[in-house]
């Protein structure tokens, strides 16, 4: 039913495929669009580009007051949890 279409990346312009398989899945999701990027440019305005980690910042947990690693700037103006006192939250 579905074949694979080239597409062109709007970012980098770039042909990339939008394969059958990837078409069926879209579509028993509901989605409507076909993506505009290929996949190195989803990833980069993710935030995540080639699978790099996300900066994680020391901080203090507010309940606990053990040490822990938070993906955010922590600010004094706000408490800051671990994610075990985050989760009983």
């Amino acid at each position: 039913m579905y074949q694979d279409k080239i597409i062109v990346c709007k970012d980098c312009g770039q042909e990339f495929t939008f394969s059958a398989n990837e078409q069926e899945f879209y579509a028993e999701k509901g989605f409507t669009n076909e993506p505009l990027r290929c996949k190195s440019c989803r990833m980069a305005r993710k935030g995540n580009a080639g699978g790099q980690q996300r900066q994680m910042f020391e901080a203090v947990c507010a309940e606990c007051g053990t040490t822990c690693q938070v993906p955010f700037q922590p600010r004094n103006d706000r408490p800051v949890y671990c994610s075990d006192c985050f989760s009983n939250r």
